[in-house]
């Protein structure tokens, strides 16, 4: 690396940190951290379990969010440092080091201000995610699980943890649908982006005639509601039906009627169930899961805009987001972004995190375009 490259890519970071200071506001957070933290120390705190919870996880939030800056912000300054001492005394190691580790923080920067792009009413909740199989038999019902899969690794990979909900097998492989949780600040903002209509084109392994198959699944992201949310469900407007679980499970799950199912009649969405043992856990998880759903559909109307949020996903032709193509070639390209990787089994295990920093970016570029 030439010398006066180090600088130049020095003021770049420091310049976007700047913009990154600027966005999170970190006088207004520091206040506020200190005023959640005097409610933390408050002895009748836990009195209100709901509003606990709330505080605590905004206290936790925030201080990550300051912690992680200030750690970039200082890795920076040391970097900077580094060249200097090392540019004195000619020590070729140490500028060996600065480089990678601004490799390192060009990463982490970027990571940092995309999160900053995350400015959507609901972009700082958790995130509940459905999957259903569409057009392509077996092979989507495969590549529905294969994308449940892809999901989880990534929380995995990020330590976020996961709940499922429910679960719909299909009869010969795959999955008809499922539905679970990313419990983790951002994951509706981070998430909201994979919504829409996912194409993989493989060779079916389950046509003996080894044929190539295109299938197709379809994602939807809708935000986890908090307790201040008004959403009123009368129980008049629910109607509740119990079944028996199917799939994989302990004794309890498959031999007794604790499976739910709700119905909200006026809008006719549909939740249901069954991870649970008993039926008024998975009755209270299916309420959790119809709310939010309820809340997407409110927003929605309001702005006169659905598939901002649902995606308005069908699985089929014509409608797709992003290609994984297994055979004749190895590729997975957003039809969006023009993001792409030649390595989808990487992708398949989780390493999606640049398909959504893209996304992202993407569709705060759309949203510029539609306020102009």
């Amino acid at each position: 690396m030439a010398g006066p490259d180090f600088e130049t890519q020095i003021k770049q970071l420091q310049a976007t940190m700047h913009t990154i200071e600027q966005v999170l506001d970190l006088d207004a957070m520091k206040r506020e951290i200190a005023e959640l933290g005097e409610q933390v120390a408050a002895p009748d705190l836990w009195d209100d379990q709901a509003n606990a919870q709330r505080v605590t996880g905004r206290l936790s939030t925030l201080q990550g969010e300051l912690e992680r800056f200030t750690s970039l912000q200082g890795r920076l300054d040391d970097v900077g440092v580094l060249v200097e001492l090392a540019r004195e005394e000619g020590d070729a190691d140490s500028l060996a080091e600065a480089e990678a580790e601004l490799g390192r923080l060009h990463k982490s920067v970027e990571q940092m201000e995309v999160r900053t792009l995350l400015s959507g009413e609901f972009d700082a909740r958790e995130a509940l995610v459905t999957i259903r199989s569409g057009a392509g038999g077996v092979d989507a019902a495969d590549f529905a699980e294969m994308l449940m899969r892809m999901y989880t690794r990534w929380a995995e990979r990020h330590k976020y943890g996961v709940e499922v909900f429910d679960t719909s097998y299909a009869e010969e492989a795959g999955i008809k649908s499922a539905t679970f949780a990313v419990h983790a600040p951002y994951a509706y903002g981070t998430l909201s982006v994979e919504a829409g209509t996912h194409r993989l084109v493989r060779i079916s392994p389950f046509d003996n005639q080894g044929r190539r198959q295109t299938s197709f699944a379809a994602v939807e992201v809708v935000p986890v509601l908090e307790q201040t949310d008004e959403i009123d469900v009368p129980d008049e407007e629910i109607r509740v039906d119990v079944y028996r679980s199917g799939g994989p499970g302990g004794q309890s799950v498959n031999t007794t009627d604790s499976a739910v199912r709700l119905t909200h009649i006026p809008t006719g969405t549909v939740v249901s169930c069954q991870n649970e043992k008993s039926q008024l856990q998975n009755k209270a998880s299916a309420m959790v899961v119809l709310k939010a759903k309820l809340l997407a559909l409110k927003k929605a109307e309001e702005r006169a805009q659905l598939d901002e949020i649902r995606g308005d996903v069908k699985g089929e032709w014509g409608d797709q987001m992003r290609s994984y193509v297994l055979n004749p070639y190895q590729m997975v390209k957003d039809l969006r972004t023009e993001q792409e990787s030649g390595n989808p089994q990487a992708v398949l295990d989780g390493e999606i995190d640049d398909f959504l920093e893209a996304g992202i970016r993407w569709r705060r570029g759309a949203d510029k375009a539609e306020q102009n």
